[in-house]
């Protein structure tokens, strides 16, 4: 008993010694990362689909990504975050970091409680992304994307090339970077600039064909991530052929 009133006392000392500042920074720090926390931000404009510019600096949208500038949806997607949250307050709630290398604040965007990023992937706006890891929303994004792909609207919308029906996935090694397709139709397919995507920035257009019953195997570098990666196939038309996350 006294062992355990002398290592009690002794453990007390000790928190009074130390740094309270450090430690209440630490825990509001880890509070706002990973907690409920949400902070009021005025939006006073959409750079685009993904990111805006607030009260509190530019904010990154996190758990999505939208097309790039004079691709397909991207117009399509500032318009509708244009029409939902341009000159309103909104909550923004952090994700596990707080802001990225250009210094953007990341974080979920909230409209009387409704995820306007996770919108913008139901409504094939965006698709999901997550490049430094699953969240907590994950599965919700996730889900989301499937809903999208029920729907076949926007990014969502399925290839009507007659290959869209022919070309499958035989292989994704992620780990190793290869990718294989295959043309299981007995006619042959024009896969001349159709592209294959991650869920970011990171994309390869195809200029081969594939004769009926083929393969073709396609090597990659420093492309799929080893905490999760979605690998999207789209048509000459920029319309999805198919997907396939891990």
């Amino acid at each position: 008993m006294k062992k355990d009133l002398y290592f009690l006392v002794l453990l007390i000392i000790l928190l009074i010694a130390m740094d309270y500042n450090f430690i209440d920074g630490f825990l509001i720090k880890t509070f706002q990362n990973g907690g409920n926390e949400r902070e009021t931000i005025f939006v006073e404009r959409i750079i685009d689909g993904d990111t805006i510019e607030s009260s509190m600096g530019n904010v990154r949208l996190l758990g999505i990504n939208c097309p790039e500038r004079g691709e397909r949806g991207y117009e399509q997607a500032k318009e509708y975050l244009n029409e939902r949250i341009l000159n309103k307050s909104v909550a923004l709630q952090y994700g596990n970091e707080e802001k990225d290398k250009y210094e953007r604040i990341l974080g979920y965007i909230f409209l009387e409680d409704l995820n306007v990023n996770l919108e913008l992937v139901e409504k094939g706006y965006a698709n999901f992304y997550f490049p430094s890891g699953k969240d907590r929303y994950y599965s919700e994004f996730k889900s989301a994307w499937e809903k999208c792909i029920s729907n076949g609207i926007n990014l969502c919308e399925k290839s009507d090339n007659p290959c869209g029906e022919c070309i499958t996935l035989k292989e994704f090694d992620y780990s190793n970077e290869i990718v294989v397709l295959r043309n299981i139709c007995d006619i042959d397919c024009d896969l001349d600039d159709w592209s294959i995507k991650d869920e970011g920035r990171k994309k390869l257009i195809l200029n081969f064909s594939l004769g009926s019953l083929e393969d073709k195997e396609i090597m990659f570098e420093d492309v799929w991530t080893s905490t999760g990666d979605t690998l999207l196939l789209r048509d000459e038309n920029e319309r999805l052929v198919l997907w396939k996350s891990y």
